[in-house]
């Protein structure tokens, strides 16, 4: 067997099958973690981004964990846009590095001092684990709004970490080290394609979180959410799992119109089937029995996507923001016509906060518990050694959820 493909999970299985067989009961669970610790191999690899567009497939010593930290391997790891623009186009200037951060993996080896979760959950070697973000002290957060941690500058997340000797610093790899400091969460009741929902879900979590604090987001609402990419798509299984019933989804693709319906939305609207703006706001005030969107939630990247949405929203309706993470360009609004004659008010959304990850888990226990279907959202997997595949795939868009999946 190659040790770099050894399950853990299937060690642990085989150590409890032998004890219990032995008659050796109630289970040694220290016996079971040092059987996993011997499973770890000396080496590893990742998906080096050496230049862009380009990934070299490196092999490199692992890494001891030290008191605080946690060495985990990789069982998947989505592919966020935010990967397809560091990969196409280095904006965040990061090249060398090991992406990823909408990653799931086992515990195989733990710090002394690592005995709880984030949420306060025990956890040991063998569990599933996500994380969500790094942050430091940060005086100009502190001494402001603590609820806005998500915003300070020295906020870090996996997979957009700068390369060192560590090399195993996001979840495009086989193993990634959790430092010090470290959010995460411990997830043994999800299956791997919902784990590796739970970025992407924490990041619409946040976004609604922002759009409730307008006070115009309610049960009774017309909502219209414009883009059915995964982000998008993943809004409306939130918005339906609150229990708002009247859902717009905007789109040009019919593919993702009709699971847009699967995941709660009572109406659709193809834009490429209307030959002007004008002609598209009519078909949106029909859906909305004649009135606009009381809220809007923009999910696309696209600037004219930006200039559009505020011609969808009603007079003192209001807006969420949450397409753009990184700089696509400008956008051209009318202030007038679209904020002041309106009073429109308008929320941008940014990453997430550690209370929105525990929401997040909940939220997919309810979306799971009303039977809406979120594991199809990833269409596509790949394997580590096909990650430059995976890449053109998502940048393609011909599917929604891309994943690497580690055997």
């Amino acid at each position: 067997m190659d040790v770099n493909q050894v399950n853990i999970e299937q060690i642990v299985k085989q150590v409890l099958g032998t004890l219990q067989n032995n008659g050796l009961s109630p289970v040694n669970h220290a016996s079971i973690s040092a059987a996993a610790h011997q499973s770890v191999p000396s080496t590893g690899r990742v998906a080096m981004l050496v230049a862009k567009e380009k990934f070299e497939i490196q092999t490199h010593p692992l890494p001891e964990p030290g008191d605080d930290e946690m060495l985990v391997r990789v069982e998947g790891c989505g592919v966020c846009g935010t990967d397809a623009h560091e990969y196409k186009n280095d904006p965040f200037r990061l090249i060398p590095i090991v992406l990823g951060h909408e990653g799931s993996g086992t515990i195989v080896k733990m710090g002394k001092n690592i005995q709880k979760d984030s949420k306060g959950d025990p956890v040991k070697v063998g569990d599933k684990v996500v994380t969500s973000v790094m942050f430091e002290d940060d005086h100009t957060i502190t001494m402001t709004d603590m609820n806005h941690q998500n915003l300070s500058d020295s906020m870090a997340v996996y997979g957009l970490l700068p390369d060192d000797d560590v090399k195993f610093n996001g979840w495009f790899g086989e193993y990634v080290l959790l430092r010090k400091g470290t959010s995460f969460f411990e997830v043994n009741d999800f299956n791997l394609e919902l784990r590796l929902l739970i970025e992407p879900a924490a990041v619409v979590i946040h976004a609604v979180e922002r759009a409730k604090s307008t006070g115009i987001l309610r049960f009774d609402s017309q909502v219209l959410v414009q883009g059915c990419g995964p982000i998008g798509l993943m809004l409306i299984a939130v918005l339906r799992t609150m229990g708002i019933e009247n859902i717009v989804a905007v789109d040009g693709e019919d593919g993702r119109l009709q699971f847009a319906t699967e995941l709660g939305a009572t109406q659709t609207i193809n834009i490429k089937r209307y030959p002007n703006q004008m002609a598209t706001i009519a078909a949106v005030k029909t859906a909305t029995k004649g009135k606009l969107a009381d809220f809007a939630f923009q999910c696309t990247g696209a600037p004219m996507a930006h200039s559009s949405i505020w011609k969808f929203i009603r007079r003192g309706g209001g807006l969420c923001e949450l397409g753009f993470f990184v700089d696509n360009g400008d956008a051209t609004i009318n202030p007038h016509f679209d904020i002041c004659q309106k009073e429109i008010t308008v929320v941008g959304s940014w990453v997430y906060t550690l209370r929105d990850y525990a929401t997040t888990l909940d939220f997919i226990r309810r979306a799971k518990g009303i039977g809406l279907p979120l594991e199809k959202l990833v269409t596509h997997k790949y394997s580590l050694d096909q990650i430059d595949e995976a890449l053109k795939m998502n940048l393609s868009m011909q599917g929604l959820k891309v994943a690497l999946v580690n055997q």
